[in-house]
């Protein structure tokens, strides 16, 4: 018999689901920051077994949509409440409960089996969490609510164990040797946005988006283009910093971790363009892989 599924996570904002998400797929494919919207697509991470292959998909945070990316932005995290075999919702417990109240009563209606994950217990006593538990069981009685801490891996195995054992019977969705549905481009975008959020400050980094125009692999050696889209110009000045100074260290910080990813040398060269209100243009979310409706 062999089993398989899509295990999808979903939540608001920085309650951790990158970093739970890189710990159950056994790899960084999403980038972690501290700012919230730092996922901006669906990105999913496939483990497999002799017996079984779990799908699991990480989504942008839920928030209320101030331009058009911010709306697809929410767009791939409902349609990971359509197509779950098993939803992961996660909450912490700093956040209130009612947070984003439009987007519970959608999980309210999902049939599939939900866990409920409270994350960040470390920074909780035995009576708040058992006050959150509470709170969240009236919610979602349906729920199953599982307490962990991601930074410390605390409970990730029984996480890991109950996933398991709620995959259905099924034929592998995807090759058994792949690891992501996504190209290596995208993974290259990915670390170089990355850097740009933890470099940048303000709202630079939200403006920003990364395209890949060249990478072209060798026995040795990755050669890549990428080029970092802005909206303004004086964003593009801020990008490229005095003397070219922070696009070198962009560039540096990208490099190391890409050649980490690959496991090979990188040959990385980046250049900043001006596309103005690019998020708010149907036709270049298009090109960027946004799923314009």
């Amino acid at each position: 018999m062999h089993r398989s599924g899509f295990v999808n996570i979903v939540g608001n904002p920085n309650v951790g689901k990158s970093t739970l998400m890189n710990l159950l797929v056994g790899e960084k494919l999403s980038i972690i920051t501290s700012k919230a919207q730092t996922t901006r697509h669906r990105i999913m991470g496939i483990v497999n077994t002799e017996d079984m292959q779990i799908i699991y998909s990480d989504t942008p945070g839920v928030l209320r949509p101030n331009y058009k990316l911010q709306e697809n932005m929410l767009n791939f995290s409902e349609s990971a409440l359509d197509d779950a075999d098993v939803l992961v919702y996660v909450t912490d417990v700093i956040e209130k409960i009612d947070k984003n109240n439009f987007f519970l009563k959608k999980v309210e209606k999902v049939t599939s089996p939900i866990l409920l994950i409270i994350n960040k217990i470390d920074l909780s006593c035995q009576k708040e969490l058992e006050t959150k538990v509470m709170e969240w069981e009236h919610l979602f009685p349906h729920a199953e609510i599982i307490p962990l801490s991601a930074t410390n891996r605390f409970n990730i195995d029984y996480l890991k164990k109950r996933i398991e054992e709620l995959i259905p019977e099924s034929s592998a969705y995807f090759e058994k040797n792949a690891m992501t549905d996504r190209p290596a481009r995208f993974f290259v975008a990915e670390i170089i946005r990355e850097k740009i959020l933890l470099y940048y400050q303000k709202e630079v980094p939200y403006s920003t988006e990364i395209v890949i125009e060249l990478f072209k692999e060798s026995d040795t050696l990755i050669h890549i283009k990428a080029l970092i889209i802005v909206e303004r110009d004086t964003q593009k000045g801020i990008i490229i910093g005095n003397k070219g100074k922070a696009i070198k260290k962009i560039g540096a910080m990208a490099r190391k971790d890409i050649e980490k990813f690959f496991e090979k040398k990188v040959f990385l060269e980046i250049f900043v363009k001006v596309e103005k209100d690019w998020r708010n243009r149907d036709n270049l979310l298009k090109n960027f892989g946004y799923r314009v409706e």
